[in-house]
């Protein structure tokens, strides 16, 4: 196999999903206990382009096999935002019985990914996404690959330091 091309025979054991589910339970949490807004439609399909991206720098394989679409307002897991939509900029309001299914170690990487990013709202993480390389150099509605994701991050040392 080619250095840099990602063997998709390696399964992922989560979906985008799993992931999307987490952070929105995360969510919940906080919005439980700490003062705390909803994450968005937009806001989440952020937050698992970034965990992607870094879960790939870190461990050289994808966190979830879903694809990433490059839409106008960045990368978009279409079967996330599909789920979503009818919220339109509105929150999520995540009421599901979650039961996760995510290892600890996992846990702890999504952990540091909802610290750093979360911090963001949901436009400032669109522009990130605009001045970096997989959204602009994939053409709109195209799927922006994983190899060009993997690259980015690995070649992006200002997010090791989050996941590190």
């Amino acid at each position: 196999m080619m250095e840099g091309v990602i063997n998709m025979s390696d399964k992922c054991i989560y979906t985008a999903n799993d992931i999307a589910n987490w952070f929105l339970n995360e969510n919940r949490i906080k919005i439980n206990f700490e003062d705390s807004e909803y994450i968005t439609n937009l806001k989440l399909q952020k937050l698992l382009y970034y965990a992607q991206g870094c879960y790939m720098a870190k461990y050289g394989k994808p966190l979830f096999n879903d694809d990433f679409l490059a839409w106008a307002h960045g990368p978009v897991i279409k079967s996330i935002y599909d789920k979503y939509k009818s919220n339109g900029a509105s929150g999520i309001v995540y009421d599901e019985d979650y039961k996760c299914n995510l290892d600890d170690e996992t846990i702890d990487f999504l952990k540091k990914i909802d610290n750093y990013f979360g911090q963001y709202t949901a436009w400032k993480l669109r522009d990130m996404t605009h001045q970096e390389l997989p959204w602009m150099n994939t053409r709109r509605n195209d799927i922006i690959t994983k190899d060009l994701i993997k690259d980015f991050f690995i070649n992006n040392t200002e997010y090791s330091c989050i996941y590190g």
